[in-house]
């Protein structure tokens, strides 16, 4: 698909707002100013200029102040990468401050929105996280692999006035890395940016807000510059609360509403297990593989998927939808006063919004809160905003609003973030308030349970009608006295295969590693902690298919004793030929020794398997400081076996990763 198009008395670029909350504001208005440094071509967007003043202006400083934008209907798109709910959240808040301005706003994930329809877009914001080792989101790589088609021409985008926020981790190497490219890449398509992207990090005291707050007030003003607010018409107050994104339409059995033809969401395909069509397997295997005696509890899971349609390869991970807790569902239903056992239909309160995808219709309170609200997780600031709107009781009122306001945000932290306190736990400290929650605020004040992603750790081809995963137990203790848990590991480990009810809803998707076809290619694998769990697969798969040589894995625990996942597995396949070794324990001698330190240690097998054997590296694990270790160290190897220089080594490793020789995936 080519995207082209040609307007008059558009501007292609807006002016960048000042200050210091963003990253690459130089570039970007080198970019700028490049942009109009050449005249556009007639099949172009075209700038109709009224007087060679403004053409003059441009050419010098590369800006030009344009007359305010009517449009036939204030239109305002806010799409959306996120991969914990982060992004989402302020995408929602963005719509939300959309509607109050009374732009008709529509809020998306980017990869559920029809980019095709992109170039009639007038006004779009882009919200987006960096996860990993600077990768797109899941719900927006297919859009980012067409935003990147070398096809597209370069006025694709001329008529769109856009800005993105980016949302990140500033420990991370590659920082806001896609808002940073994408900002770019919109830019590169004719795309007119109305401010610098704003790099939110997660880093900082008070999170993202501490960008996102004031990058708005200046966003907003800029928006309201171009496109006015109608006569006649003001911002709608904070103090006012908007409509819901649904009703509750409370189904009564007696009266037979039951019968009622059943709302679904759309589902494109019921054949292959999905998100909205997951396959519910049996748990058949719950087997502890680290010491009783370790802190971590770490558990090799199997499932039977027979009759699922379900087929993997290694590097293909496995979505599993966690439930909330029985005793949690309870206290939930009762703070709020309501009917487990009654039954909703939703409606939306708009035309066109879509209904969410894994609820069924109808539903009852029980199946909502079990299977669906995400009681707890840590409530995010538009939790409290909301909950300021519903509170009958004075004193709990104005503390919601202070949590909810930016001056009350170091006192939020401390409430809320730093201990980790629960969505639940909060609504039994704000009793009076709770209570008074209206049914259909349920979906907007609370989110959704995400699926959890895990990497498969076995084969079809040596378990067929199985997925095994490696599950670490998620168990922390913050400054409150109750240890946090894991939702979904807390409650997959407490599943007990010998009773037959353990059912887990399932579907498997591709991952991002690929491993070779060819019999004959190597393997350089490095794993460590249950980084290991998609080189088990591999390994099964490449021995089962008979890619017997070349196996090489690094693997990485801290005690021999304690954590030596699958030790007995790998031992075998030593034994029998079929793979090398390599294992760092950190924590069994006075120096601790990492996977990287055995790297250098057999730098001249790393070498030969790499550069003489054409290896192919795969790594996988903690997205923290292990990734960069691991490629220094690699970049070591390359000088001191292969004579590179630093600069050498370096680029070496980046055409690695170019061809796809060297993969990573990595996680927070």
């Amino acid at each position: 698909m080519f995207w082209g198009c040609s307007f008059e008395q558009r501007t292609p670029l807006r002016p960048p707002q000042g200050g210091s909350l963003c990253l690459g504001q130089a570039d970007l208005e080198a970019k700028e100013n490049s942009a109009f440094s050449s005249p556009r071509s007639p099949d172009t967007c075209t700038v109709m200029f009224l007087n060679w003043e403004s053409c003059a202006s441009v050419l010098t400083t590369g800006f030009l102040h344009p007359a305010p934008l009517q449009m036939a209907a204030r239109k305002m798109l806010v799409l959306y990468g996120s991969q914990t709910g982060t992004a989402q959240d302020a995408a929602e808040r963005l719509g939300r401050e959309a509607k109050r301005r009374r732009f008709q706003c529509k809020v998306e994930a980017l990869d559920n929105y029809q980019v095709a329809n992109l170039i009639q877009e007038p006004l779009v914001v882009f919200v987006c996280a960096t996860t990993g080792q600077g990768d797109p989101p899941d719900n927006m790589k297919n859009f980012w692999k067409f935003i990147f088609r070398k096809n597209l021409p370069p006025t694709s985008l001329c008529q769109m006035d856009y800005a993105v926020l980016g949302l990140g981790d500033s420990s991370y190497p590659k920082f806001n890395f896609i808002a940073k490219k994408l900002h770019r890449r919109l830019l590169q398509l004719g795309g007119s940016p109305l401010a610098p992207a704003a790099l939110g990090d997660d880093q900082h005291d008070l999170g993202p807000d501490a960008v996102i707050d004031p990058w708005l007030l200046s966003l907003w003003e800029k928006i309201l510059e171009l496109y006015p607010l109608p006569s006649g018409l003001h911002v709608i107050s904070p103090n006012i609360l908007l409509p819901p994104k649904y009703t509750f339409q409370l189904l009564d059995e007696a009266s037979g509403d039951l019968s009622v033809a059943p709302l679904q969401p759309e589902d494109a395909s019921r054949d292959v297990p999905s998100e909205m069509n997951s396959f519910s397997a049996q748990m058949v295997s719950n087997r502890r593989v680290t010491s009783e005696s370790h802190f971590q509890d770490v558990r090799l899971i199997e499932f039977d998927i027979a009759g699922s349609g379900i087929k993997y390869a290694a590097g293909d991970v496995v979505m599993i939808q966690p439930r909330n807790g029985l005793e949690e569902v309870h206290l939930f239903c009762s703070l709020l006063r309501l009917d487990p056992d009654a039954c909703f239909m939703l409606r939306p309160t708009e035309a066109g919004t879509p209904l969410p995808a894994p609820l069924p219709q109808p539903f009852t309170v029980r199946h909502l809160v079990t299977h669906y609200l995400d009681i707890t997780c840590v409530p995010r600031r538009s939790f409290f905003e909301f909950l300021s709107h519903f509170s009958p009781n004075e004193l709990e009122r104005s503390k919601l609003q202070e949590f909810s306001s930016a001056q009350g945000q170091e006192e939020l932290y401390a409430y809320c973030n730093r201990p980790r306190r629960t969505i639940l736990e909060v609504l039994c400290d704000f009793p009076h308030t709770t209570c008074a929650i209206p049914c259909d605020y349920l979906l907007d004040l609370i989110p959704r349970i995400r699926p959890r992603a895990f990497s498969i750790a076995s084969s079809m081809l040596t378990h067929p009608n199985r997925i095994q995963i490696l599950l670490a137990v998620v168990h922390y203790k913050t400054c409150l006295s109750k240890a946090r848990r894991g939702l979904c590991s807390t409650w997959l480990a407490s599943l007990s295969p010998q009773n037959g009810t353990a059912q887990v809803p399932l579907w498997v998707k591709k991952g991002m590693l690929k491993f070779p076809v060819e019999p004959g290619t190597p393997v350089v694998m490095i794993g460590p902690g249950t980084g290991v769990a998609v080189f088990r697969a591999a390994i099964q798969e490449r021995v089962a298919q008979g890619k017997t040589g070349g196996n090489c894995l690094f693997f990485g625990c801290r005690k021999k004793a304690k954590d030596f996942y699958c030790q007995a597995e790998w031992e075998e396949l030593v034994k029998r030929g079929l793979l090398m070794l390599f294992v760092a324990f950190s924590r069994d001698q006075e120096e601790k020794i990492y996977v990287q330190h055995r790297i250098r240690e057999n730098k001249e097998l790393v070498w030969d398997l790499v550069k003489h054997k054409e290896a192919q590296i795969y790594l996988a694990g903690n997205a923290k400081q292990m990734p960069e270790a691991v490629a220094e160290a690699l970049k070591f190897v390359f000088q001191s076996e292969g004579g590179l220089s630093a600069p050498e080594a370096e680029e070496y490793l980046a055409r690695l990763a170019q061809t796809r020789r060297f993969q990573a995936e990595t996680w927070s």
